[in-house]
């Protein structure tokens, strides 16, 4: 029987049960710097816009809200409060996509009424773009 999962999203779940393990027994700041070191290379790891976009997030999610501790989701740079990923950077290169995009889960405050947003594509890293990311993340760490 053929598998529900594409090889690319096997790939990622793999890569989360690793991001745990090499977690496993971390405690406090040994556990924030193997984090940092884990997202900081998968960001390097990105060509092109991919890199772009991330290695902005990673300076904007730093300014604005630094309580958000870098780590890895999935592969993902990602950033997290209380140990839930709040907002994580998806390249197009992961899944082969046409763009990346800027998510935000459910731990985000980016509440609006009924409806809003939670992720947002990105097909070139500008000031406009910057801006927005700013204020996004700004409010979803609230």
């Amino acid at each position: 029987m053929a598998s529900a999962f594409s090889a690319a999203e096997r790939a990622a779940m793999q890569q989360r049960a690793e991001e745990l393990r090499a977690s496993k027994g971390l405690k406090g700041a040994a556990r924030l710097a193997k984090e940092l070191e884990a997202c900081v290379e998968a960001i390097e790891a990105l060509d092109g816009v991919d890199r772009d976009v991330a290695a902005r997030l990673h300076l904007i999610v730093a300014e604005e809200a630094p309580e958000l501790a870098p780590k890895t989701w999935y592969g993902f740079p990602s950033y997290a409060r209380d140990g839930k990923v709040v907002v994580f950077y998806q390249p197009a290169s992961k899944f082969g996509t046409r763009y990346g995009h800027v998510g935000f889960n459910e731990d985000a405050r980016l509440d609006d009424g009924p409806m809003w947003a939670t992720a947002f594509a990105i097909i070139e890293m500008n000031d406009q773009v910057d801006d927005a990311l700013r204020a996004l993340v700004r409010k979803a760490a609230g």
